[in-house]
């Protein structure tokens, strides 16, 4: 049990006999966590932390900002607008590379990132082999990272068709194209839900192991908020050891909160809550990187043209946790 949890289990008549200035320290710190996309079951362990009171316990006043598609995490790092960020591996580094911004990555949400093609069950795409002769959507933001994954599976990008795409599986599901690259943990539930099966690969087990939501926060934040860092990192993972125990239990419950407005059911988010399970497990705890996964994810990076060292990742928060 660590101080902070232990001052808020004094009694109150211990807490008569302090002075304003002990009862001032007690403040909890303020803490701003910027996420990365609209709220779904991607965060569920932050909102279970934040409702059980976890980030409390660790003396740590918690604000959650919501992304979207218009919503940049480093910017809102860099602005001040956030404390930690949930982001990508490759747009934090390329942050750091290309723009020389004071960020650190501290730990890693999804061991295994959740983006593969997704394709029909009656066609299914279960290789990189499987794409030759394929025509496969692509949003022109990850064009780069299919590509790399072609190259990297000895396949010539030419024998791919690859053509935009915009986050909508209707062209997949009316046979206008063979594949797209998605979510895996959300979209073949929204195929399913259109009357069709769908079928995925993970471009991860296909050399392309790529973290994603890592945990990203400031040079300066690292070296002067480390104890609510600390607490930070404790109470997500408590948050998401939780949610883990039973994934069906929590999505219900934020039906009306944390879930309200984004027009997505509860079972959809039922589905994703499962289905990320194993990509963000670990047996170190949840945000490990091992020095084994930093290398692979460093080496995917630089297949990808992101210039990656061991540099832009700090483990020793993980290592106090």
């Amino acid at each position: 049990m660590n101080p902070s949890r232990r001052s808020l289990l004094q009694s109150a008549a211990a807490l008569t006999a302090v002075s304003p200035l002990a009862l001032w320290s007690q403040t909890p710190a303020k803490l701003t966590l910027q996420a990365a996309w609209v709220n779904d079951a991607e965060f569920m362990g932050y909102f279970i932390a934040m409702d059980n009171g976890y980030y409390k316990a660790e003396g740590l006043d918690l604000k959650y900002l919501s992304g979207g598609p218009d919503v940049i995490p480093e910017a809102s790092l860099l602005s001040k607008k956030a404390d930690v960020a949930l982001t990508t591996v490759e747009t934090a580094i390329k942050a750091i590379t290309d723009q020389k911004a004071p960020l650190v990555i501290i730990g890693a949400q999804y061991q295994k990132n959740p983006v593969g093609i997704v394709s029909l069950a009656s066609k299914p795409l279960k290789t990189p082999a499987d794409l030759v002769g394929k025509t496969i959507a692509v949003p022109p933001v990850n064009r780069l990272t299919v590509e790399a994954m072609l190259k990297l599976n000895g396949i010539d990008k030419s024998k791919v068709k690859i053509v935009p795409y915009a986050y909508d599986p209707t062209p997949l599901i009316k046979g206008e194209i063979d594949g797209s690259l998605d979510f895996t943990t959300n979209v073949p539930f929204t195929i399913k839900s259109k009357g069709k099966d769908a079928t995925s690969f993970l471009l991860a087990d296909f050399k392309l192991p790529l973290f994603n939501d890592v945990v990203v926060v400031t040079q300066d934040t690292l070296k002067n908020r480390r104890k609510d860092l600390l607490g930070f990192l404790r109470a997500s993972r408590k948050g998401w050891v939780e949610n883990f125990k039973d994934t069906a239990a929590y999505p219900p419950k934020f039906k009306d909160t944390w879930f309200k407005g984004t027009g997505r059911s509860v079972e959809n988010e039922l589905f994703f809550n499962q289905a990320q399970k194993p990509l963000i497990e670990h047996p170190a705890g949840i945000f490990a990187m091992t020095d084994e996964a930093i290398a692979n994810c460093i080496a995917a990076l630089n297949a990808v043209n992101v210039k990656a060292t061991k540099a832009h990742f700090d483990t020793s928060l993980l290592k106090e946790i």
